[in-house]
């Protein structure tokens, strides 16, 4: 008995094996390979359809050096940065207002989980496709926007010409702070819906009898919210932080496809990966050194979630962990 069960639990894993094996081609084709390959690419010179041939020489640490003295490199970072704080920010705490609103038992609102579904649709729109359509919308000077500013309210952007006052259309892409304010608006457009999900089901996962005790010893919404939700979300709120952190660095298709895909306004919406598409994909078709501007996005986000998750933990969870430690 024991070697026929040992033999048909090998059989089993053998079948295991067997199902598993297409992803992991699937994943050394289109995942691993392409890492490694950008990793060795780092050190060479590689450039153009010479490059992509093999005709390339390693060239060591000079795409890193290139990197870290680069200007336009550290202005796509800081580019980068700035706009996902404009999206972040806003989409937590009004997707932390919603979600608690939703949550609520003493509310117990009707209709909660198509307006759960309504405000997730965005999320399943492509940015390619999004950005598009804002795009138009804003267009100078016939936009949809335009004409509602102009000819409904009568808004008009000034502008001076040879020393003439004249009323024109905005423009809105020309315009540092709104085409900033407009990548920001369609992140947390995107993905707040995202959020809500994301923090519903932290406040659903908090054990019901803390706000039964809380309300029974008097507590109002307010303090419930303050003294257990907040808290308990803690952990919840930190690995949003840490994702969204992540993809705002990898922000891509909303700045590269709303003005001239270099970043335009005066590049100010130029992100760290619409500088490396410029890099590889126009121009002189610089792949070696875009692929170390991927590396050197990969190790600042890496340093940046280390540092994010050290300071943002629950310091009495560490004292207890390390007291625990000691004996």
């Amino acid at each position: 008995m024991t070697q026929k069960k040992v033999s048909t639990e090998a059989q089993i894993n053998r079948w295991g094996y067997f199902f598993v094996l297409p992803f992991v081609i699937v994943y050394f084709l289109f995942s691993f390979y392409p890492t490694l390959y950008t990793f060795a690419l780092a050190f060479t010179d590689s450039k153009g359809f010479t490059g992509l041939a093999g005709n390339f020489k390693f060239n060591g640490l000079d795409n890193f050096i290139k990197l870290v003295q680069d200007p336009n490199f550290w202005g796509a970072v800081s580019n980068t940065f700035v706009m996902w704080g404009m999206n972040f920010f806003p989409q937590l705490g009004i997707a932390l207002i919603v979600s608690i609103w939703l949550s609520d038992i003493r509310l117990n609102l009707k209709g909660k989980s198509l307006f759960r579904a309504v405000i997730y649709m965005p999320n399943l729109l492509t940015a390619a496709s999004v950005a598009m359509l804002f795009r138009s919308l804003f267009a100078y000077p016939i936009g949809p926007v335009n004409q509602f500013l102009n000819n409904n309210l009568g808004l008009f952007e000034t502008t001076i010409r040879d020393g003439v006052a004249r009323q024109e259309a905005f423009n809105f892409f020309r315009n540092v702070t709104m085409s900033r304010s407009i990548v920001a608006f369609i992140q947390w457009w995107m993905w707040y819906g995202h959020t809500v999900i994301y923090l519903m089901a932290g406040i659903t996962s908090i054990s019901a009898s803390l706000y039964e005790s809380a309300v029974v010893d008097g507590a109002n919404s307010r303090q419930t919210t303050w003294h257990i939700t907040l808290p308990l979300l803690r952990p919840m709120m930190l690995y949003i932080l840490v994702t969204s952190m992540i993809g705002g660095m990898q922000m891509l298709e909303i700045p590269f496809l709303l003005t001239d895909m270099r970043g335009s306004p005066d590049f100010k919406i130029r992100t760290s990966n619409v500088y490396i598409y410029n890099q590889a994909f126009q121009g002189v078709n610089n792949y070696g050194y875009a692929a170390a501007i991927s590396i050197g996005v990969f190790i600042i986000t890496i340093i940046l979630a280390l540092v994010i998750f050290l300071f943002l933990q629950d310091r009495s969870e560490m004292k207890k962990a390390n007291k625990g430690g000691v004996k």
